[in-house]
């Protein structure tokens, strides 16, 4: 008797069904005693920024065979428009501590939360965390924007939190904190380590307050988005920009260049600045049209596009702040 084509494929999907079914049962009977990226490790942390990421990562120092560290944005995508796998659901689903930053690009973070398999897991909101020292999204002169927009603007909190030195020392105390909670047979190694890194930060903070203290400006442009808001608020420093720091615009509109043109001339600015990785034609198109022709552009990095392979080759967040500062000193003068 002759088997039709469409009776072979249909029984070969049948059997390639019971396969996956098969793999899958087997899966479900491992995934019920261990989680991804865990094994034998004590406890697991998920932290979807690099900043936050790196700070624990120093906070665990030698601690790093016990715990399980996760960085969710590895792959360079902007915390703005990440949208989570299947995977980072589960990863963030069975871990032990979760740190995100709870802005407007996080409202997916509830429905994980809700879902969670760990219902003793420590979750830290980074914005939650800071309280009042949060600052809502600034409408800088000058700027790409239209009045609905400074509207939600007005209510919208700036998630950039992790530009500011000063913040980032009073997060890592809180991850400290967590990690203690977690593992308290470790906890005084974790204190230790935080104190030790918080000092760094401090430290840090004061060079910035020192070197921008004494620079003969203290006015940037960016022909980018603008996520500085804390930095500049931290040092005293006026910013001008075309975009605010969560907007997807990448055209400015001709009265947007014109005003940034004509800052560049008032102020005589030597440079004018954008973000890493961005295009640099609006900031070429702005000195082309002032009457410094011999403008600089310079790159200031606002640590969103940090990828598992820049971790890899020795990235942290203390060194991108401190070429940060040097960027800062060469701008300002």
């Amino acid at each position: 008797m002759k088997i039709s084509d469409r009776l072979i494929g249909i029984l070969l999907a049948a059997m390639l069904f019971l396969s996956l079914f098969a793999g899958c049962a087997a899966k479900d009977e491992t995934a019920s005693t261990t989680r991804p990226d865990v094994t034998e490790k004590s406890i697991s942390v998920v932290a979807t920024i690099f900043p936050a990421y790196d700070w624990t990562r120093q906070i665990i120092g030698e601690g790093e065979d016990r715990v399980a560290l996760t960085l969710l944005l590895d792959k360079g995508s902007d915390l703005h428009s990440y949208q989570p796998t299947v995977e980072d659901i589960y990863k963030i689903s069975t871990c032990d501590i979760f740190i995100y930053v709870g802005g407007e690009s996080d409202k997916w973070v509830p429905d994980a939360l809700d879902q969670a398999e760990n219902k003793n897991m420590v979750v830290i909101n980074l914005l939650d965390a800071l309280g009042d020292a949060v600052k809502t999204e600034q409408t800088l002169e000058g700027m790409e924007h239209d009045h609905e927009e400074d509207r939600d603007r007005e209510t919208e909190l700036d998630e950039h939190v992790w530009l500011s030195l000063r913040h980032a020392a009073v997060l890592c105390r809180v991850i400290g904190d967590a990690l203690g909670r977690k593992d308290p047979a470790h906890s005084a190694a974790y204190q230790a380590n935080a104190d030790s890194y918080i000092k760094k930060l401090n430290d840090l903070d004061a060079a910035y307050s020192d070197a921008l203290a004494a620079t003969s400006r203290k006015a940037l442009l960016f022909a980018d988005r603008f996520p500085f808001r804390y930095l500049a608020d931290d040092y005293g420093l006026t910013c001008f920009a075309a975009f605010s720091g969560c907007s997807a615009e990448t055209e400015a509109s001709f009265e947007t260049v014109s005003f940034l043109v004509g800052k560049v001339d008032e102020l005589e600015l030597p440079y004018v600045m954008k973000l890493e990785g961005g295009d640099s034609r609006l900031a070429e198109t702005i000195i082309t049209n002032s009457k410094a022709q011999n403008a600089g552009i310079l790159e200031l990095n606002s640590l969103q596009a940090v990828t598992a392979r820049d971790v890899a080759e020795g990235t942290t967040y203390l060194a991108v702040m401190e070429r940060n500062l040097e960027t800062l000193k060469t701008a300002l003068g």
